[in-house]
């Protein structure tokens, strides 16, 4: 590997969330938690629902806690720097603690991407009792969890030149996620992660996660981005057969097949780049959902579920209708016969959708997207997130659907996707 190719993935983890959005600044939404947090609203009584978008951020002594005592002063720590709370695996800078906008009070901040130190943020960021308490409030059953913070990207972890160190980080943070979904009484569900850059370690921590219970993987959509060979390759054949037999989804969480940062004008304040950019890494689920389409995995792997998260879904009507014309133009012959299905019938076969925010989709599109297709997310404590108002929402987005319409999109496709045990 080339040394500026050594370099730019010694820094994945560390620029993963922008250092502007730490600044000091931002405005305080202040919120009447009193009227945020009455629970499940009565006209969705037995609906247990899952949130399939949010995000645990790594407790400081995640790895400290567990490693090994051979590992014990090598694993990722959290240091102040600059009135910034920051990972760090020896002296180098593994990036920010990640994104949590609800502050300790139940007020948001607007226009960051955080409260720059952990002591700021909500608890129910990094610790499950108190999530537990800010679910229930908001009236959700169960969240699907994602990382915070860039301290497991795989480029940062492959450029420390320590193989064993890095796979042992990854098995740290999963080990982590079936504790946490102990703790929680399986209601809080973490994807695991993988060591990317190593198939044989990749095989077999995906085994190793399944048998230990944990409900989905998350993976970037482009792996050669960070030298791991395409999914074209036979490099991941025995992964995929693995969750096309268990059942066992992959998620492509807010990954675009190109970087929205280059798309924005230069001069630019934070604010308004950060605006365009998350607008674009929604679209960018169009490059995702077509490549696994047109690549054949779909007919090798039948069983195969993806989970494109944080999409939403306004966009996705056109995709697979702009993908329909191009197969009938482009692809005549079906690559060669291996194409065996249409872009809608693989969508509604292989894909699930997320949305938060949104209300023509729901309302409008819901049914040609596919009642079985679609699941509801908060990506709580995001910036962005559907924070506070989440029964509102429900009730705005969702209002003119019968009960079992709801209870799909709010529950049971996500039961049907994690393979949830209830």
């Amino acid at each position: 590997m080339a040394d500026n190719d050594t370099k730019d993935l010694a820094s994945d983890a560390r620029k993963y969330w922008s250092a502007e959005g730490y600044t000091r600044g931002g405005v305080i939404r202040e919120v009447d938690y009193a009227t945020q947090s009455g629970g499940l609203a009565e006209d969705l009584a037995g609906i247990k629902i899952v949130d399939t978008d949010t995000h645990l951020t790594e407790a400081p002594d995640l790895f400290t806690s567990q490693a090994p005592a051979k590992f014990k002063d090598r694993v990722p720590v959290v240091r102040r720097v600059n009135d910034v709370d920051r990972w760090f695996v020896g002296d180098r800078d593994f990036g920010s603690m990640g994104g949590n906008v609800i502050s300790k009070d139940n007020n948001k901040l607007l226009g960051r991407l955080a409260f720059p130190t952990l002591d700021e943020a909500h608890p129910g960021g990094h610790e499950v009792k108190p999530r537990l308490q800010a679910m229930d409030d908001m009236g959700v059953y169960a969240q699907i969890c994602y990382h915070n913070s860039g301290v497991t990207q795989a480029g940062s972890l492959m450029s420390l030149g320590d193989n064993e160190l890095a796979v042992e980080i990854i098995k740290m943070y999963n080990d982590a996620a079936v504790e946490r979904q102990r703790v929680s009484g399986n209601r809080l569900f973490t994807m695991a992660h993988l060591p990317l850059w190593d198939k044989a370690a990749l095989d077999r921590e995906a085994r190793r996660c399944i048998d230990m219970g944990l409900k989905g993987f998350v993976l970037p959509d482009t792996p050669e981005r960070v030298g791991v060979p395409s999914y074209m390759h036979s490099y991941w054949d025995d992964f995929l057969d693995l969750c096309s037999s268990t059942g066992t989804p992959i998620n492509f969480h807010l990954n675009a097949a190109m970087d929205p940062t280059t798309l924005t004008w230069e001069g630019f304040a934070f604010e308004q780049t950060l605006s365009v950019v998350a607008t674009m890494f929604s679209i960018g689920n169009v490059a995702t959902l077509g490549n696994w389409m047109v690549s054949g995995r779909l007919d090798k792997h039948p069983g195969l579920k993806i989970g494109l998260i944080e999409s939403g879904m306004g966009w996705i009507p056109f995709a697979v209708e702009a993908l329909e014309h191009q197969f009938q133009e482009m692809l005549p012959n079906r690559a060669g016969g291996v194409l065996q299905k249409t872009p809608w019938e693989y969508f509604h076969d292989h894909f699930f959708g997320t949305f938060w925010f949104e209300t023509i989709g729901p309302r409008l599109l819901l049914e040609t997207i596919g009642f079985d297709n679609m699941m509801f997310e908060t990506d709580f404590p995001h910036p962005t997130s559907l924070y506070p108002g989440v029964q509102k929402h429900i009730q705005k987005s969702l209002g003119g659907y019968d009960y079992s319409i709801k209870k799909k999109v709010l529950e049971t496709n996500a039961v049907r996707m994690y393979n949830l045990p209830f």
